[in-house]
């Protein structure tokens, strides 16, 4: 069984050559070169990933939802009862939450994954569970390093099966009241931003109330003092296990070579941590949409990355990854069933 260290070495670089390849490939269908812009550079990314065999393709797809409590909650950073986890992660097992819908949609397999609900052990969700609930970041870590080198491995592990199941396309999700505020946590630490930039209304959360949220933030890190040159240790301080959950998907399908679309600013803040734990991880990544979350802008500056939707939205669940999922699918599809120019004997004069 392989360990934390060799999966992580195991990140494969992109493959140049089938990225020159597919962009020639590309600059010779049946449209002026350049005119379907991103739509081809995202082919032109895919095609790079080894674990695609140098072509943009999607076979199976499956979307992964981390789901946790969060002792932050006692702080009043968040307005929604802490049980609304368990309600929510049994719902998604119905399929009637948002993300189930659009995962639907998009032809998605969910995994709700219970990485540290604190409720009794929910029928239908894949039990990872850690703890019930990590620690309370404003008074001391979320969990021990040896408790999130354990969790991140699993997961890994996990996301590394569903591949050799035949998986080729990963979205990340999350599930967790409070969760925003860990999230503006760990953003904060990993860009050097203060709390006041970074840390938003979450589900809702009255104006009046976020003031004592920016400081919570403060006090967690004051507290904890996480290392910004290590994302693990960032993740254990001031994290949580949903945030470190999702860490662990991004750099699982890293390991395989294969594509991983982000969601809003929970993956975010993920993806910066994961970046910082294997920076190979980064062309694996798919931002999907633009999060409605404050600190959103700062966090994508950080990871330039410059999602395909901007929608407005910030449920979280892994929406924004299901909702983007064709788009993926609609770059292979250009790559694959468009005609070529020298097909139909047209000859485009070079610009």
């Amino acid at each position: 069984m392989q360990s934390l260290t060799s999966l992580l070495g195991a990140i494969p670089a992109p493959d140049e050559s089938a990225m020159a390849r597919a962009r020639l490939h590309i600059d010779g269908l049946l449209k002026p070169p350049g005119s379907l812009g991103r739509l081809e550079d995202l082919a032109v990314q895919l095609a790079g990933m080894p674990g695609l065999d140098g072509v943009p393709q999607v076979k199976k797809k499956a979307l992964l939802v981390m789901c946790a409590d969060h002792g932050v909650w006692d702080e009043g950073v968040a307005i929604s009862p802490k049980a609304v986890t368990a309600i929510q992660a049994a719902n998604m097992t119905l399929g009637k939450t948002g993300v189930c819908v659009l995962a639907a949609q998009a032809g998605a397999k969910m995994h709700v994954i219970d990485v540290g609900i604190d409720a009794e052990l929910i029928p239908g969700v894949i039990n990872m569970r850690v703890a019930r609930g990590c620690g309370n970041i404003a008074v001391g870590p979320a969990m021990r390093r040896g408790q999130a080198e354990e969790l991140l491995l699993e997961v890994m592990r996990y996301t590394r099966g569903l591949a050799q199941d035949g998986v080729t396309l990963f979205g990340v999700g999350e599930l967790g009241m409070a969760n925003t505020t860990p999230a503006a946590a760990i953003v904060s630490v990993l860009t050097g931003s203060d709390a006041q930039e970074v840390v938003g209304i979450g589900a809702n959360l009255p104006l009046a109330k976020v003031a004592n949220k920016v400081e919570v933030v403060r006090r967690a890190i004051a507290v904890n003092r996480p290392d910004p040159n290590d994302g693990l240790d960032v993740l254990a301080k001031v994290g949580g296990f949903d945030l470190l959950g999702m860490t662990g998907v991004m750099l699982g399908a890293a390991s395989c070579g294969l594509p991983v679309v982000l969601d809003g600013f929970l993956s975010y803040a993920a993806a910066l941590a994961a970046c910082r734990i294997a920076p190979e991880v980064k062309p694996y990544l798919i931002p999907s949409h633009y999060s409605a979350e404050k600190g959103a802008r700062t966090a994508l500056m950080h990871l330039e990355l410059e999602p395909y939707l901007n929608m407005g939205m910030r449920l979280g669940e892994g929406s924004g990854a299901a909702l983007a999922m064709p788009i993926v699918e609609a770059a292979c599809a250009m790559y694959h069933e468009m005609g070529m120019l020298a097909a139909s004997n047209i000859v485009l004069p070079k610009g």
